[in-house]
């Protein structure tokens, strides 16, 4: 069983604002951004240990990420560290295969899992996407196009959509990577 001393996480700052990471041996465990609803509560953040350099590589694909040069992120899950129902990581699951600078529906994701009437659950487990932007829930948008729901605001929803068209016009040919999930260390 891991406890607290066995997370690690680091803190910078990003275009949408303060990014935190955190980390297992095994892998990412969660993404935070300012303001974010379903963020760990400060009780839970004792004693973690920061650790810039163990994250320096989650970093750094968030900086590529951010300067419109990375389409897909190469990083491992601890998927048990992560948590979630089986429903919510079927969920998260399909989320990884939506690819750079596309968006679909919550309905078309419902469907794309196999349940296409559970629109309100899956909306529900895209709410509490432990990773956002690397398991990317902010391109599920509202069936008429609008943007509806995330974790870390419409705002930043908004600018992550944006940051993903304006490169997927700059590099074309980049805009179609899907985002491999690996087990693993860091």
């Amino acid at each position: 069983m891991k406890t607290n001393s066995d997370i690690y996480y680091t803190e910078f700052p990003t275009p949408i604002g303060t990014l935190g990471i955190r980390a297992s041996d095994r892998g990412l465990t969660g993404i935070f951004m300012e303001e974010q609803r379903h963020a760990s509560e400060p009780s839970e953040r004792a004693g973690w240990s920061r650790s810039d350099a163990r994250l320096a590589v989650a970093r750094a694909q968030f900086e590529e990420y951010f300067a419109g040069t990375r389409t897909a992120f190469d990083l491992p899950f601890d998927f048990d560290g992560v948590g979630g129902t089986p429903f919510q990581r079927r969920v998260w699951a399909a989320l990884t295969e939506i690819p750079y600078g596309e968006t679909i529906s919550y309905g078309e994701l419902a469907r794309r899992i196999g349940q296409p009437t559970a629109v309100r659950a899956v909306g529900l487990a895209n709410g509490r996407n432990p990773l956002p932007i690397i398991v990317p829930c902010h391109r599920v948008i509202g069936a008429n196009g609008s943007l509806t729901g995330f974790g870390g605001g419409i705002e930043r929803k908004r600018a992550l959509l944006d940051l993903e068209a304006r490169a997927t016009r700059l590099f074309p040919g980049q805009a179609t990577s899907t985002y491999p999930v690996r087990l693993g260390g860091i």
